[in-house]
C-alpha cells in the first residue's frame, strides 16, 4: 500500500498543465520561494494521509471531463520527495488511460524520481530565474540542479512546459526573459515556455499562518508586461 501527505485538491483545473486537470496538492517543500502561494504546504508533516487507491477513486469521477488532452496534475508543495507515492498514482493513471502532469522545480534527481519520470506524460518546470545568484537567493536552490533537471526530461523526451513568474525588479527585465527563450530552445523536450503574472491572492495565506509574506509590498504584474516580455520571444 502506497500512502501520501497530501495539503488538498481541485477539481477541475485549466491552468496546470493540457487540457482540464484534476490537481493534487502534495505536502511538503524543501524550498522557500519568495512567491510562494502555498505555504500552507511547506510542513513535511501537516496535510492529510491519502492511499493512491483513495486519490484514484476522486480522479476517477472527474475522468469525463478530462477529454483528450486532460488528466492529472501533481502539484505541490514539492511532489519530488513523495515520488515513489506519485509514481504509483501515476501507474495506476496508465492503467486507467488517464494523462499525467508533474509541477515541480526540479529540485532531486535520484533513482526514486527517474522512475517517476517513466510515468510522466508533462513536466511544468518552474525555472526561478536566469540568473544564478538570484535563484539561490530567491528559493535557496541552486540553479544548477533545475538545468540539470532539465537535461535528464531532454534526455527522457518529456515533453515540458517551461515556466516562470514574472515579478517586478526580479524577472521583468528583457534580459531574463531573452535568456529564458534561449533556455528554452536549446532544449528539443521545451514544448511551451510560459510567463506568469506575479499575483498576490495568497497574502491571507500568509496571515492565517502568521509568516510573513516577503514579497507583499511588491506591485503585481501587469497584462502588458507579459505580452512585451513573450514578444521578445521573436525578435
Amino acid at each position: 500500500m502506497h500512502i501520501g501527505r497530501i495539503s488538498s485538491f481541485q477539481s477541475l483545473g485549466t491552468v496546470d498543465g493540457p487540457g482540464v486537470r484534476y490537481v493534487v496538492f502534495m505536502q511538503g517543500c524543501n524550498l522557500r520561494c519568495k512567491c510562494c502561494h502555498n505555504p500552507e504546504t511547506w510542513d513535511m508533516h501537516g496535510g492529510s494521509e491519502y492511499t493512491t487507491e483513495e486519490v484514484m477513486k476522486r480522479v476517477e469521477r472527474c475522468k469525463s471531463y478530462f477529454g483528450k488532452e486532460g488528466g492529472v496534475t501533481v502539484s505541490g508543495g514539492e511532489p519530488l520527495l513523495q515520488a515513489k507515492f506519485v509514481t504509483r498514482l501515476f501507474q495506476l493513471c496508465k492503467q486507467s488511460g488517464i494523462s499525467t502532469c508533474l509541477d515541480t522545480s526540479g529540485c532531486i534527481i535520484n533513482d526514486d524520481v527517474k522512475e517517476l519520470l517513466c510515468y510522466t506524460d508533462t513536466v511544468l518546470l518552474d525555472y526561478k530565474s536566469t540568473n544564478a545568484k538570484d535563484y539561490k537567493n530567491f528559493c535557496g536552490m541552486d540553479m544548477q540542479a533545475a538545468d540539470d533537471f532539465l537535461s535528464l526530461l531532454d534526455k527522457m523526451h518529456i515533453d515540458t512546459y517551461l515556466r516562470q513568474v514574472v515579478i517586478k525588479g526580479f524577472t521583468d527585465s528583457d534580459k531574463n526573459a531573452k535568456r529564458l527563450f534561449e533556455i528554452a530552445s536549446a532544449h528539443e523536450c521545451v514544448k511551451k515556455t510560459e510567463l506568469l503574472p506575479f499575483r498576490k491572492m495568497c497574502v491571507s495565506k500568509y496571515d492565517k499562518l502568521g509568516i510573513p509574506f516577503p514579497l507583499k509590498d511588491t506591485e503585481e504584474t501587469p497584462a502588458d508586461v507579459i505580452e512585451r516580455l513573450y514578444a521578445l520571444k521573436y525578435k
